[in-house]
């Protein structure tokens, strides 16, 4: 939520002429609350922000419907909130305008009012496509985010950017959009593949490695586990994974907000947590199959490690750990389509971005880091040899695991199934039974409208919250 205060002065420039000089102060805060069984019917958080509106457009990923669409509509059923499900698939390739528009589409059906709350649950490109779509929607619609994998928990959950691709630059139409409250639900983690789980793990590295020490020995000490067994939401996890996993998660997120909050506008163009994302913006969307996000800034990651270890920023043994600790993981250090070209091209970019600095943030010592302005061209050329000549002293010589995205990532759907669905559930108080509605805009020009029983599938706990101002 904001609040503008601003002051209007009369004012006469050097030459006589009259004007106005305006200055506005924004006051922006949101919140954050860790649950588990964001969805359990015990559990009236989510219903309570939706209890002035009495109904609720959710705009979902697809595979989080399929597995979570009929809790879903049970627990809406249940606090007697009409819900109304856009479905729908964003991968990279699927991360554009047209997308955006089904959702702006979709909030125009549903008559959504000025002030009124649109639900976004998925993944971190769900949440960046479908905030770029209430942030452009009369120019500010609200939005609450429930992110579902390990990105959209710890990294896109933060922040208040929200964006589509543009060709073959990342998020380069977008805005800064915050959303009332995001509900940080880690138990999503347990039906999350491995693939996506490994993929999230490369940006807790990401604040570890240039911010956070404690949190980088943590890493460091379960990485398999945590992977393995989804940060201890899968069967087997010990107590003390648990733990281990969850003060990771919190201080992560912490530590995220800390930094980006005095900077949500990016005026401040040094950030911390632009590690990994100086060359990887370019280089990401470069392969005909596009790599999955957190392997693309792993070999940014890694590479500006290998720079940094050029230049005696940190050590052969803390450059060897972090790479180390990335090929354990499973994540990307190089790639053959990572090369003196693309360093070019990727460079050229991110000086525009970065108002002609290359600002490339390194770590000086692990958990610190510095800003380096003056690489030049020849630099960066020989660290890059350097460093495809070391990773090849690692398993796989530094190709990651699961490192391009596949059918679950890119936004296409199978023979026959719809990019975009409804499923509405009625008010129970209104209405009852099933019945069957032609229309438009659902699968083969049809769509679905059902009513569900109500029933109690799992058990609350109970949030600490957390309020950010800026």
């Amino acid at each position: 939520m904001s609040d503008l205060k601003a002051t209007v002065t009369e004012t006469k420039t050097s030459s006589g002429h009259a004007g106005f000089h305006v200055e506005g102060y924004e006051k922006i805060e949101y919140d954050f609350t860790f649950i588990d069984g964001v969805f359990n019917i015990e559990n009236a958080n989510l219903a309570n922000l939706y209890k002035k509106w009495a109904r609720c457009l959710a705009v979902a990923d697809i595979n989080i419907y399929n597995i979570y669409g009929e809790q879903m509509k049970k627990y809406f059923d249940h606090h007697g909130i009409k819900l109304v499900i856009h479905k729908t698939k964003i991968g990279e390739k699927a991360k554009t305008i047209p997308t955006l528009l089904s959702i702006v589409e979709a909030m125009t059906e549903f008559g959504i009012i000025r002030k009124e709350p649109v639900l976004v649950i998925g993944g971190g490109l769900i949440t960046d496509v479908a905030g770029f779509a209430c942030a452009a929607y009369r120019r500010s619609t609200n939005f609450i985010r429930i992110p579902t994998t390990v990105i959209g928990l710890i990294d896109a959950s933060v922040s208040i950017k929200v964006a589509v691709n543009y060709g073959n630059y990342k998020n380069r139409l977008g805005a800064y959009h915050a959303p009332i409250h995001t509900l940080l639900d880690f138990t999503f983690l347990r039906t999350l593949p491995i693939a996506q789980v490994r993929n999230g793990f490369a940006e807790l590295m990401k604040i570890s490695i240039c911010s956070h020490l404690s949190t980088f020995e943590l890493l460091d000490k379960y990485c398999e586990q945590l992977i393995e067994l989804k940060f201890g939401r899968a069967d087997g996890s010990s107590k003390e994974l648990i733990q281990a996993a969850d003060k990771i998660n919190f201080e992560g997120i912490h530590e995220m907000l800390r930094l980006e909050t005095p900077n949500l506008h990016e005026i401040g163009l040094d950030r911390v947590i632009a590690y990994g994302h100086t060359w990887s913006p370019l280089h990401e969307l470069i392969p005909e199959t596009p790599f999955r996000h957190g392997h693309a800034i792993s070999i940014d990651m890694a590479y500006s490690a290998t720079l940094a270890n050029s230049r005696k920023l940190i050590t052969d043994e803390e450059h060897h750990r972090i790479l180390k600790l990335f090929s354990r993981a499973g994540l990307s250090m190089d790639h053959e389509t990572f090369t003196e070209d693309i360093l070019e091209q990727a460079t050229a970019a991110i000086l525009k971005t970065r108002d002609g600095l290359l600002r490339a943030a390194v770590p000086s010592p692990i958990g610190k880091c510095i800003f380096l302005n003056d690489v030049s061209k020849e630099e960066m050329n020989a660290a890059l040899h350097r460093h495809k000549q070391i990773v090849k002293e690692y398993p796989r010589q530094g190709a990651g695991l699961d490192a391009f995205v596949d059918a679950s990532d890119t936004g296409e759907c199978p023979a026959g199934e719809a990019e975009h669905d409804h499923v509405v559930v009625k008010n129970p108080l209104n209405s009852n039974g099933v019945k069957d509605i032609n229309g438009s805009n659902g699968v083969n020009g049809k769509k679905k409208d059902s009513i569900t029983d109500i029933e109690c599938i799992s058990k609350l706990t109970q949030p600490p919250t957390t309020k950010v101002m800026a």
